[in-house]
């Protein structure tokens, strides 16, 4: 199971340490405070929080009241680190399969750019840097475009790596890039959580300070260097600065960030005349002192300083011009500079002419894609050409300094470059071909996001509006396909802002569908509901009732997810007459079935089960045979839920059985789930030996919800196989996975479950409380469902000591069950 995998890996007392620091973090005290407020001493409460003691267990209940948290969730993780215990011997009834044999570790973490091979100067500038990160951990540098602030910090990163070397960062907030907006924190977060390989698991799925916090938490017991490059403003940059620890962040902005009053500036002004002179010799290949071009035309060199501003990425532009033409002199290079309106126009523009004709066109279209680092698959797409020549242009465009490549197969423009293509573009290509060049590339991702939302569907198509492009990246299963969202997510979102903008209804509609199941796995529901918000009014302006009724069933379904039941339903309600007057057979199933889950979890019970028939029937008629498995195992797990295990075995069966190509195909697991728990009693080991292959599809897939239910699900069969100890730890894991992704309303599902087999365990206590938490959320969220299992959960544990309470409950949970389906 993963909690006993990640206790295989790391420290269980560096583990609980991590949690410590978070728990720091939310209570935005210092180490004296928060001994103060905690009743601990500073010197031991320093001990805790760096792992170097393993604190008493009041200790850490007194962390987690004081910032309100449930300390309960941290019992195992304290227990294992309080009395670490050897691997206990695996046997044939081992309930958990062979944990696999640890890989090597990965190396450090380091994505700064190549140091400046010809970095000059500076030393003044350089030496401040150095010296605000070993006062203060954190140094903003900050000055006029081009005027080297990236270089700067990269190259005192650099110096700075062997000092710190759990990790070397850089990641560009893009503040000033024309056409997009800066970096959201949120994403920026992500994107420093994941380049330190932290878990996904370990990452909350919203909130900013939540975010923010576990960032400080992985900083703290590293020593580690973050470049953070272009910051628009302190509010964009205060979240990813380290808090507690040793490691230290260097910040780029063209502003002075005044509204980081602890953080030390240093401003950077043009380089000197003498400093200048030489990095425009060492960039043109000729060294101070070399009898070259620029010293026989000494006029002519004053005169590219001139025109360069003193500015070093002018500079170095200049200077590759120079040194990869050897046939001019200086002076053409002065007449080729002096033709543009400034140093950076005429600087870009030199190296945009040695270009052909078809290179010209696309460097200056690249200016029109939405997002930052793109791959060539979408910039084919962009110049409607054939992959081999987008791919050529590029490395043309890479050679000459016009285009970056921050990592293989992805590709940026600078800041000052993007803005010089915007401007060409602009002047050069007729605003329709620009129009026709946007809707391609948005054509391209939806395309591609539905390509890659292929592997988790349980049919075998989905309809694109908008020609498809000639090439796409292959998706050869669902690890491949979550790599690829995780690479475009932030172009994905930028993508869909630049349809809304550009009225491009059809894309707006369709883009947060071929989503959703990348953000059922590593993302929370609040985005998507927007997203799918947008998605709607977008289908209203359009006037298709086949794209209103999928927007109005996307929307809910998204309502659904984050448990707003009510609004769930009456975005289906609008979607029913909408999808039937499309025709649209596969809609109308995917829409029935979602209403067959929702009409279950509302405390129905008949009419669900009609839904997952209606859903079956009319996958089939559509030519769909997964979507029919998939509807036979929903139906199947309604039955269980009803105590029809013999019943639900037999569908459950049927659905594996229908003949399919993928091995981790989407009706499985809740086909095996359904197996599992019905045969557990009469069946033990093929119960086992089902839970454990939907356990390792859970986790294939990588969805937390699932791997939760799956846990959830095993207790169950355990239970009901009397063995109750091994059960709680199952559900102990569940829900241990469920405090970890942050999203409370999933609970519902499993609370009655564990609070049932806390009671046959003879924890009747636990089971009260428990239950009672189930009847509490039930109603919040709408599961009257869950809130009927609640009150029966609440009667079984009340029967022997108060009969006339549990026969008051036991009618409640009756009455929830009894009324029918609005409109049925």
């Amino acid at each position: 199971m993963v909690a006993q995998q990640r206790t295989a890996e790391a420290d269980p007392a560096q583990e609980l340490a991590a949690r410590l620091r978070m728990l720091q973090e939310l209570s935005g005290r210092g180490v004296r405070a928060l001994a103060r407020d905690t009743g601990l001493s500073s010197s031991s409460l320093s001990r805790y929080l760096t792992g170097r003691t393993v604190p008493p267990w009041p200790a850490v209940v007194a962390l987690c009241r004081l910032v309100t948290r449930d300390p309960r969730p941290l019992r195992p993780l304290w227990e294992r680190a309080s009395h670490p215990l050897p691997a206990p011997p695996r046997t044939s009834r081992q309930i958990h399969p062979p944990t696999p044999p640890a890989s090597a570790p990965r190396p450090p973490r380091n994505d700064l750019p190549r140091d400046a091979p010809d970095f000059t100067g500076r030393r003044t500038e350089l030496a401040a840097v150095l010296a605000a990160v070993a006062g203060g951990r954190v140094v903003a540098v900050d000055g006029m475009a081009g005027v080297g602030k990236t270089c700067l910090a990269v190259h005192a990163a650099h110096r700075l790596a062997a000092d710190y070397p759990d990790a070397q960062l850089y990641l560009d907030l893009h503040g000033f890039t024309e056409g997009r907006r800066p970096l959201d924190p949120d994403p920026a977060l992500r994107a420093l959580l994941a380049a330190l390989d932290v878990p996904s698991e370990r990452i909350p799925q919203e909130g900013v300070e939540q975010l923010a916090a576990c960032w400080r938490s992985e900083l703290a017991h590293r020593r580690a260097v973050v470049v953070l490059d272009n910051a628009a403003d302190a509010d964009q940059v205060r979240p990813l600065l380290p808090g507690a620890g040793h490691s230290v962040a260097l910040v780029t902005s063209r502003n002075r960030l005044l509204g980081l009053e602890e953080v030390p500036p240093v401003s950077l002004d043009v380089l000197t005349p003498q400093d200048s002179a030489e990095l425009l010799a060492r960039a043109g290949g000729e060294p101070a002192g070399t009898d070259g071009r620029l010293a026989r035309e000494p006029q002519a060199a004053a005169e590219v300083l001139r025109l360069c501003g003193n500015l070093p990425l002018a500079l170095r532009l200049a200077g590759a011009r120079l040194r990869h033409r050897p046939g001019w002199t200086v002076g053409i290079l002065v007449e080729r500079m002096a033709e543009g309106p400034s140093e950076f126009d005429t600087a870009f523009a030199m190296s945009v002419n040695q270009l052909d004709r078809d290179q010209r066109r696309l460097f200056r279209l690249l200016s029109l894609l939405p997002g930052s680092a793109f791959d060539e698959y979408v910039v084919a797409a962009l110049a409607d050409v054939p992959l081999r020549d987008a791919r050529a242009m590029l490395e043309d465009l890479l050679d000459a300094h016009l285009v970056q490549q921050p990592a293989p197969g992805r590709y940026r423009l600078h800041d000052l470059v993007h803005r010089h293509a915007l401007r060409a573009t602009t002047e050069q290509d007729p605003a329709a071909a620009r129009e026709r060049a946007l809707l391609r590339v948005l054509d391209y991702y939806v395309h591609a996001a539905a390509a890659a939302t292929m592997p988790f569907l349980s049919r075998s198509g989905v309809a694109c509006s908008g020609p498809a492009p000639a090439e796409l990246p292959e998706f050869a299963g669902k690890n491949t396909a979550l790599a690829w969202f995780g690479a475009e997510y932030s172009n994905l979102l930028t993508a869909f802002e630049a349809a809304l903008a550009a009225g491009a209804d059809a894309h707006v509609c369709e883009l947060p569908r071929f989503m959703r199941s990348y953000f059922a796995r590593r993302c929370g529901t609040t985005r998507l509901n927007v997203l799918f918000e947008g998605s709607l009014a977008a289908a209203r302006r359009l006037g298709d009732p086949r794209q209103l009724g999928e927007a109005y069933s996307d929307l809910g379904f998204a309502r659904y997810n984050a448990g707003r039941m009510a609004e769930a339903d009456a975005a289906y309600e609008a979607a029913a007459a909408l999808v039937a007057e499309a025709g649209d057979v596969l809609a109308e199933a995917e829409l029935t079935m979602r209403r067959g889950y929702l009409g279950w979890d509302q405390g129905y019970v008949e009419e669900p089960l009609e839904q997952f028939r209606l859903a079956g029937k009319l996958y089939a008629d559509a030519g769909c045979p997964m979507g029919t498995a998939h509807a036979t195992a929903y139906e199947a797990w309604a039955l269980l839920q009803s105590g029809h295990r013999e019943e639900a075995a037999r569908l459950a069966r049927e659905a594996l059985e229908t003949p399919h190509t993928d091995p981790a195909w989407p009706p499985a697991l809740t086909a095996l789930i359904t197996l599992g728990v019905a045969v557990a009693r009469e069946e033990p080991e093929d119960a086992f030996g089902h839970l454990h292959r939907a356990l390792a599809l859970a986790r294939e897939d990588g969805h937390r919800h699932n791997e939760a239910w799956c846990l959830n699900c095993l207790g169950v069969a355990l239970r009901r196989m009397g063995r109750y100890e091994e059960a709680l730890a199952s559900h102990r894991e569940a829900f241990a996975l469920l405090d970890e992704i942050f999203e409370e309303q999933w609970k519902i599902h499993f609370l009655n479950g564990y609070g049932e087999t806390c009671r046959l365990a003879g924890l009747p206590d636990e089971a009260l409380r428990l239950h009672r938490q189930a009847l509490d959320l039930a109603p919040r969220v709408g599961y009257r469902h869950e809130e009927a299992m609640a009150h029966e959960g609440i009667a079984a544990v009340l029967d022997a000591t108060e009969p006339s309470a549990a026969a008051e409950h036991r009618a409640a949970g009756q009455a929830l069950l009894r009324e029918p389906l609005p409109g049925a």
